[in-house]
């Protein structure tokens, strides 16, 4: 048996996207290369859980942690290894995935374990809100208010997500200030959305350019507009065109302050309450992501 494998820790959370296989364990050991690494599985019971085991992987010297789940998942897996030598990597399981899919991660398990043993590891930006860290994409308005809403939604998945913000086309924009680029301005916005990587999940890509290592962070505004025009908006996020569209303003930037009567964010899909002003930066501090090589 190689010496030098690398020593991995799967943290595997069995209910992301409705519930994991019950042979995960099965699959994980069949599939990944044993030659090349010395795996450990972990299962999640509660939120947060995987923060605290990613931080018992660091202690334990672990090479890599691998977050078996959804989006969720990574950024718990992400606030343990910020800043340290230990690699994250990805199986997407859970409903979108964004993260996962911005790396063209395979969405079949098995097919994700195969390509897992042939990644490598380089280091990505990390964004940071107030005091809570994301690598994916986070906002405040509209995607904000479907993220309450579907955290409460007894039912999970993107076409019901898809759903959720259909039945939501009521929503009025919002009045935001912003500070960027050293210049100060109001805006009437559906949404701000703060994008390291490119898409929602399901290749749904609100900001399609983004490159998660520039040291910038994509700040895609969306402006307000007829309600009439949300659905074809809907589409061109879909198809990957946001950016194209002539109500969307996209800067790129170091950091922004936006101030607003209702500061709640959410970070890579999670909701926080939060308190004005909200300030969004690139960390100081990077991660490592174990990924294919692939643009």
């Amino acid at each position: 048996m190689n010496s030098n494998r690398i020593k991995t820790k799967f943290i595997v959370n069995p209910i992301a996207g409705g519930g994991i296989t019950c042979d995960i364990i099965q699959i994980i050991k069949t599939l990944v290369n044993p030659n090349k690494f010395d795996i450990k599985i972990d299962f999640t019971c509660k939120p947060n859980e995987a923060t605290l085991l990613s931080k018992q992987a660091v202690l334990n010297n672990f090479n890599l942690v691998v977050a078996v789940g959804g989006d969720g998942t990574v950024n718990e897996c992400l606030q343990a290894l910020i800043g340290t030598d230990v690699a994250l990597g990805i199986i997407p399981t859970g409903s979108g995935n964004g993260f996962a899919y911005h790396f063209k991660i395979k969405r079949n398990i098995s097919e994700a374990l195969l390509q897992f043993n042939k990644n490598s590891s380089r280091m990505i930006d990390v964004g940071s809100i107030n005091n809570f860290h994301f690598v994916n994409v986070s906002g405040i308005g509209f995607d904000a208010h479907i993220a309450k809403l579907f955290a409460n939604s007894k039912t999970r998945g993107f076409i019901n997500y898809l759903k959720l913000c259909l039945k939501e086309l009521k929503y009025k924009s919002k009045n935001y200030s912003i500070n960027v680029n050293n210049k100060s301005f109001d805006i009437k916005a559906y949404a701000i959305v703060f994008a390291n990587a490119s898409q929602y999940g399901n290749d749904a890509k609100i900001s399609p350019l983004s490159i998660v290592d520039d040291g910038l962070i994509d700040f895609v505004i969306v402006k307000d507009f007829p309600n009439w025009k949300i659905p074809y908006f809907i589409y061109q996020v879909l198809k990957g065109r946001t950016h194209l569209n002539k109500n969307v303003e996209i800067i790129r930037a170091k950091s922004m302050i936006i101030k607003t009567d209702l500061p709640f964010v959410h970070v890579d899909g999670e909701v926080k309450e939060l308190t004005n002003p909200i300030t969004i930066k690139v960390n100081k501090e990077k991660i490592k992501i174990f990924a294919p090589n692939e643009k």
